[in-house]
Parts: C-alpha cells; sequence; structure tokens
C-alpha cells in the first residue's frame, strides 16, 4: 500500500526559513541528522497519526529568482547549515525548486486582488495535482510587511496568500508577524472555509524566554517594574525590520506575552537592530527591573544567541504536519494547542506552561480520531 504524500506550500520558498526547513526535512528523513528541535518527534506525538518526513513533498511562492541550491550554499557560509549537507541534497533542493512559482504583486503587476487570489490558488492545486497529493498545508514564512494603514482596505500580500489558501481548501500557518488571515475582509471567509488554521508569528528565541519567564514573576509576586529589549540581526529579516511599521507588527507579539501574563505591560521597548554581518544569527538581550520584599530593587538580564532560521525550521516542520493531520481528523477554524508556537496566538494563554498541556491535549485528541 502506497503511502499518502501532503504537501507544504511555502510562501516565501527560497528565503532562508523555507531553505532550511527543505534542507532540513530530507535530512533528518535520511537519517543524516536527528529531528532536534521539533517538538512533534518527541513521545507524546508518536501515535497522532502525524505524516512522516518522508511523505512531504515541498512546493511554494517566491519573488526571488535565487534557486535553492544556491540559496543553501548561502546559508553555509552564514552558519544556518552545515558544510556539505547541499551537495548532499541537491536533488532534493532542485525538486522542491522546480515547484517554486513566482510570486507577488509586484510593482507593476496589473492584476487585481481576485486575479492574485485566483492564480496564487491555481497554483496550489496545481501542485497539489501534479504530485498526487493527500492535502496541502500553505505555510507562510516570506518577509515581514508593515501592518495595514488604518482604514486602508487593500489586501496585503500575505492577506492575498492566506486567501489563496482558503479558496484552494488548504490548512493555513502564519509564521510571521504580517496580516494573514487576520485582515478583517477574511473573516467571514476564514470561518466558512472549513479547513484548521494557527497563527501568528512564530516563537523561536526571545518571546520565548519571556513566556517562560514572565509566569515565574506573576507567580512569585514579583512586581515587574520594567522589560527592555534589543534584538541584533542581519540578513532578510534584519533588513525587513529597518522598516519601523514592520518592526511595529513584530514587537506587538512581544509585546502580548507581558500584558497577557503581568496583567499590564511594564515601561521598556524593544528595540531591533539590522547588522548585515550576523548574517542568519540572533543576538537578544533583556534587561528585567523588579521589585522584591520590603521594596528591594532587583535586576534580570537574559542574553540569547542563536541561527533564526534553524530556530524556525523544526517548528515550521511540526506546524505543518500537526494542521495536515488536523485537517484529516475533521477539525476547522483556529486549532486549540497551537499557541505554542506563537507570539501571538489565535486561541489561548500566552504563558508556555500552559501552551504545553494544550499542546499536549491536542496531540491526545488527534490520537482518538481515526
Amino acid at each position: 500500500m502506497t503511502e499518502e504524500r501532503t504537501g507544504v506550500w511555502l510562501v516565501g520558498a527560497r528565503g532562508s526559513v523555507a531553505t532550511t526547513v527543505i534542507a532540513g526535512c530530507a535530512a533528518v528523513a535520511a537519517g543524516l541528522h536527528p529531528p532536534t528541535g521539533m517538538v512533534t518527534a518527541t513521545n507524546p506525538f508518536a501515535d497522532s497519526g502525524l505524516p512522516p518526513l518522508e511523505t512531504l513533498v515541498f512546493g511554494g511562492h517566491d519573488t526571488s529568482p535565487t534557486p535553492l541550491p544556491k540559496r543553501a550554499e548561502e546559508l553555509v557560509t552564514s552558519g544556518a547549515l552545515p558544510y556539505g549537507l547541499p551537495a548532499t541534497l541537491r536533488a532534493e533542493l532542485t525538486a522542491a525548486d522546480e515547484a517554486v512559482r513566482p510570486g507577488g504583486p509586484g510593482p507593476d503587476d496589473p492584476r487585481g486582488e481576485d486575479e492574485l487570489i485566483a492564480a496564487f490558488a491555481a497554483d496550489i492545486d496545481a501542485f497539489r495535482a501534479a504530485h498526487g497529493l493527500a492535502r496541502v498545508v500553505v505555510v507562510n514564512v516570506a518577509t515581514t510587511e508593515a501592518a495595514p494603514v488604518p482604514g486602508d482596505t487593500a489586501l496585503p500580500s500575505s492577506s492575498l496568500y492566506a486567501a489563496a489558501a482558503l479558496r484552494a481548501g488548504c490548512p493555513y500557518v502564519n509564521f510571521t508577524p504580517s496580516t494573514g488571515l487576520h485582515h478583517p475582509r477574511l473573516r467571514t471567509a476564514a470561518a466558512e472555509a472549513g479547513v484548521p488554521y494557527a497563527g501568528r508569528d512564530g516563537k523561536t528565541g526571545q518571546t520565548l524566554l519571556r513566556s517562560v519567564l514572565a509566569p515565574m514573576f506573576a507567580q512569585r509576586a514579583l512586581a515587574v517594574r520594567a522589560w527592555s529589549g534589543t534584538n541584533l540581526l542581519g540578513g532578510g529579516d534584519g533588513a525587513a525590520l529597518t522598516d519601523p511599521g514592520a518592526a511595529a507588527a513584530k514587537n506587538a507579539g512581544k509585546a502580548r506575552v507581558l500584558s497577557d501574563t503581568l496583567g499590564e505591560l511594564p515601561q521598556g521597548d524593544v528595540h531591533i537592530d539590522d547588522v548585515p554581518a550576523l548574517g542568519d544569527m540572533k543576538t537578544a538581550w533583556d534587561h528585567v527591573a523588579f521589585d522584591g520584599f520590603l521594596g528591594s530593587r532587583m535586576i534580570l538580564q537574559t542574553i540569547w544567541q542563536g541561527c533564526d532560521s534553524a530556530l524556525a525550521a523544526p517548528l515550521v516542520l511540526d506546524l505543518a504536519r500537526l494542521l495536515a493531520r488536523a485537517q484529516e481528523a475533521g477539525l476547522s477554524g483556529p486549532v486549540d494547542g497551537l499557541g505554542f508556537y506563537f507570539k501571538d496566538p489565535d486561541t489561548g494563554s500566552s504563558a508556555l506552561p500552559e501552551q504545553w498541556r494544550a499542546l499536549l491535549s491536542l496531540a491526545a485528541r488527534l490520537r482518538a480520531r481515526p
């Protein structure tokens, strides 16, 4: 009996995260590397019916002309991929690259919104048919876009792709802070599409740590006076976040974790600095000022240094597998339990321990369904 195959359609398919996802999936499936960072590879998910990594087929949209094998070689230089891996996986990277279609809209694109949505949905449908896929999960890993200007009703690019996923009947993941399905014009379509979805903005580093530390302060009745942070990063994300609108969209999720958990947003901001020399590496520094017993003034400082794409890729693979299984199990709408992966989750708490329990509950629900 031939095992069903599942498509993963990546919006931003030639970017750093997508390239690491595709190369990482192939490397783990071939036994070249362990599934480090993949929560769905741990025991609680063993019998939940998730599609095996070797059954995932990749394609996507992108505006970049750089082919995936070349992009993978660039990620070796930046430290995101190990030396020699792109050459070993050249066939897999080439196969995925051949399934990448031009994204948009470009600056001179004459097509209107519905034409673009129809074209993107047709690309997904053609991908599903060409590879004989049981289902396709659409995952947005494209560069962060600025939040829409108040009063502007036009759909931004991320929302056009999200609408195309709905039209193609595909589960949808927004791993970015971009608008995606959160646009008010898509509210009805999302409710009526009957597909599961999850978002927004993958929680990979600084906010992951905040979601652990903030409950500690709240549960120990320690008064947080100020929480400030700085991010130093390069690559495409660093360049994109020099746009104040994009940076504001990114920081909104970081702030939500604190306000939800502490009951109010402490003083302090998060500053994002583009340092091109860092490439795909990122440094995040937090400074927490808090009061203890009898007004004692105290400070906690943390430093997180990591490779953003390597942190994000296993989470994207987790989410693609979980959403594919959720659709197979008949779930629709925002999937309870997936807030574990996001800064700005569609449902549930912002505290990591509670999110973990909800994710385990989802694993049990999936295990119980045919």
